[in-house]
């Protein structure tokens, strides 16, 4: 695809050339993902050209897992939340969206990246009466908990793909933003609009008491309380305005010559 028409959530340059790859079928949606060659050779830096990011990805050894899959397709779509596994130099990213809606990696240690945290979409009943859910990364759940509900949050083991914990979509929970202009913002849900033949509205508090409202699709539900289930971005989740970065920057400075 040309580079001009990739996401900007991709921070791809301009003038780096006229080409980029285009993510593959998955199980993330075009805009919503990010190619495996796009992280391998533009944010960890491990390859210069494209060339080289598919002798990393054919290596025999496995070389990079994706929620602790082998991928060796370097259009492979990795979406929110998705862990990335590399074993030889043994690191661990989970993949996030800053408060600017940008993609970027978070780095989490071994303990935390054995899970993953997925959002449901669905829930339908099958042929054979059978129950099932979906969630947002593709994945096909048969025989849920009933508690578990649409908008729910479910704790995925990733060896086994078994459902360890489920977070409910309700007032007092940390709340993650997925998408709309808040996108990447961290707070406690306040409480719920119902808006019947539209989209309920959740309102929401960040840690520095500021309140901002979003549509229902775009909360993940992240913790229990106030207490995050994932290691947050470097931001926490903050948003804040070039005045409160100014100062930020300044208050900085004084404690450096401290």
């Amino acid at each position: 695809m040309k580079r001009i028409t990739a996401p900007k959530s991709w921070m791809l340059s301009k003038l780096g050339g006229n080409w980029t790859t285009r993510p593959s079928q998955g199980p993330h949606k075009l805009r919503e993902s990010i190619p495996l060659s796009v992280i391998l050779q533009h944010k960890l830096k491990y390859a210069l050209y494209a060339r080289e990011v598919q002798m990393i990805l054919a290596d025999k050894d496995g070389n990079i897992k994706v929620d602790g899959k082998v991928r060796s397709d370097f259009g492979y779509p990795v979406g929110l939340q998705d862990v990335i596994t590399i074993d030889k130099t043994r690191e661990s990213y989970r993949v996030l969206y800053d408060v600017q809606g940008k993609f970027i990696l978070k780095s989490i240690k071994p303990d935390e990246a054995k899970f993953k945290l997925v959002k449901v979409t669905q829930k339908k009943v099958g042929p054979n009466n059978v129950p099932y859910i979906v969630t947002n990364d593709g994945r096909t759940i048969r025989y849920p908990n009933p508690e578990i509900h649409v908008n729910d949050t479910l704790k995925i083991e990733l060896e086994t793909g078994k459902i360890v914990d489920f977070l409910k979509e309700e007032p007092g929970n940390l709340c993650y933003i997925i998408g709309g202009n808040n996108i990447g913002r961290v707070g406690l849900i306040q409480h719920r609009e119902r808006h019947l033949g539209s989209f309920d509205i959740v309102h929401v508090k960040d840690s520095n008491g500021k309140h901002f409202s979003t549509r229902i699709n775009n909360i993940f539900t992240i913790g229990k309380g106030k207490k995050s289930l994932i290691s947050l971005p470097d931001d926490n989740g903050l948003y804040l305005t070039a005045l409160e970065k100014k100062q930020a920057r300044e208050h900085q400075e004084e404690t450096k010559k401290q």
